[in-house]
């Protein structure tokens, strides 16, 4: 391949991957889907290639739709042993920010409730939201009339909506302020204060840790501040199956405020919340080696502010 083809690939690459990121959840498996396309670009008659960027947007999201219908994807998400990778800020891969539509079509929650929708309308509604194609260009990426996709994307519309917690865009200084205070009383186990921070409709999942086979699924605010209790109260066997004493960061993650811990720079765990009129709507709990793969690789790089607890 000469370098020109290259350079036209590596151009595209991260928009490529923002939208595979937003179609699967997953950077691992969005960076796969970039890959392949690279490797079928390659292959490419590039001669009878009229607009790379379009020949490319339509590889790349099909081969994410073929993952989203494979019978093993389809298997591991219906099973409820899925939540998606969160990505500090400032990683390209969140893609374009400029509108609240982008900021909020990579935000955990919605990523979580595109899971509901078919490939073909999570496919429409990514690109329609996020990226702002004419209805014209989507129906051309996914071989369907110009209706079908303005179909596609009332009805995701329709579906986040009514099951979205959408109001204003939250302050980040403020909802930073919401989360370290919610972690102090966490770590000192005062339960009353943490059901004064959440939400009446709050809800909490988790991994447990990377160690649950099912994800824990938690609901009411009494439920949620004691799960939260339990889990960030520290004790001698939880420093102990952590390897240490990490320190405890808040930072943003998909948009939102998250706290992470960190052992020896490298991240052992993330929990990322949802902050809606000052208080905490939901939290995600994300601890599987895989899930925080591309956090724990960009850890390094990243400029934390001085950790909210410096020994859990």
């Amino acid at each position: 391949m000469d370098i020109a083809a290259i350079d036209r690939f590596e151009a595209s690459r991260g928009r490529l991957a923002s939208l595979a990121y937003r179609l699967l959840g997953s950077a691992a498996d969005a960076e796969d889907a970039v890959q392949d396309a690279f490797l079928r670009w390659q292959a490419a008659d590039r001669d009878r290639v009229e607009v790379p960027e379009a020949w490319l947007t339509k590889v790349v999201t099909n081969l994410c739709l073929d993952r989203l219908r494979s019978a093993q994807a389809r298997h591991e998400r219906a099973a409820g042993d899925w939540l998606p990778e969160p990505l500090l800020e400032g990683d390209p891969m969140l893609g374009p920010a400029d509108t609240f539509e982008q900021r909020e079509s990579v935000s955990l929650a919605v990523l979580t409730l595109m899971e509901r929708l078919s490939p073909v309308e999570r496919a429409a509604y990514v690109l329609r939201e996020a990226f702002a194609y004419p209805h014209a260009e989507i129906a051309g990426i996914l071989d369907i009339s110009e209706s079908a996709s303005q179909q596609h994307v009332h009805r995701a519309r329709r579906r986040i909506a009514a099951e979205r917690r959408r109001g204003d865009e939250v302050d980040p200084a403020s909802a930073r302020r919401i989360v370290e205070e919610f972690l102090a009383a966490a770590v000192s186990g005062r339960t009353d204060r943490l059901v004064a921070l959440l939400t009446d409709d709050v809800t909490a999942v988790s991994d447990g840790a990377g160690l649950a086979r099912r994800l824990l699924r938690y609901t009411t605010r009494e439920r949620v501040a004691s799960f939260v209790r339990a889990g960030f109260k520290p004790t001698p066997a939880k420093r102990r199956m952590a390897g240490g004493t990490p320190a405890l960061h808040v930072v943003f993650a998909n948009g939102s405020p998250a706290v992470v811990a960190v052992l020896d720079d490298q991240v052992v765990g993330a929990v990322v919340f949802e902050v809606s009129d000052g208080r905490i709507a939901s939290l995600r709990g994300i601890g599987a080696a895989d899930r925080i793969a591309r956090l724990n690789a960009a850890w390094p790089l990243h400029e934390p502010d001085a950790p909210a607890i410096d020994a859990w």
